[in-house]
């Protein structure tokens, strides 16, 4: 039992670390919902596409999620995105 025990501390020290070396690059933009004209911001750090594929992309990449929600309401405020 002591084994399992230091292996899995030696395994949590490894990933902890390689994840505090790992740089940041979370980048966001906003896509736009064909049809509903609804805009969300999407994460670029997940692996995936949006589901369903209607929609197009509105934005450049920011770094931030505070300036996605800024580029949100611009775009409501001038009415190019309903919510």
């Amino acid at each position: 039992m002591l084994r399992v025990t230091a292996l899995s501390a030696a395994a949590a020290i490894a990933l902890s670390a390689f994840a505090a070396t790992a740089p940041a690059e979370a980048a966001f933009h906003l896509i736009r919902w064909e049809g509903t004209g609804a805009c969300q911001i999407w994460d670029e750090s997940i692996p995936t596409k949006p589901i369903p594929s209607n929609y197009k992309t509105v934005s450049k990449p920011v770094p931030t999620f505070a300036a996605a929600i800024a580029i949100k309401d611009g775009m409501l405020k001038k009415g190019a995105c309903k919510i």
